[in-house]
């Protein structure tokens, strides 16, 4: 009986060089997952504690708390925008 594990879906690497395209493409993806995730705990931490005012980081950028609150929200957006970025570029050097 044949098991859908048997049959890989990839073709094996053929070569060095590709081998090494591969791993550094590896490589490259495992950073920026790292640095996006680290980057995502910290707003997200940030916003816990601004919650709960544990914290008045953004109080020299904004004076309110809705000022802060935008000022939060901008922050969290440029965390999106990286790891859009982030992940297109992946995508892009890949050939996906």
């Amino acid at each position: 009986m044949s098991d859908s594990r048997d049959d890989p879906t990839e073709t094996t690497t053929e070569s060095r060089e590709q081998a090494a395209e591969e791993s550094a493409w590896m490589v490259q993806n495992s950073i920026r997952i790292g640095v996006f995730s680290i980057l995502l705990v910290v707003v997200f931490t940030l916003g816990l504690m601004q919650a709960t005012g544990l914290v008045d980081v953004l109080a020299p950028i904004a004076d309110s708390e809705t000022g802060q609150w935008i000022a939060f929200g901008v922050l969290a957006a440029a965390a999106a925008a990286l790891g859009v970025w982030a992940w297109g570029s992946s995508r892009e050097n890949r050939g996906s």
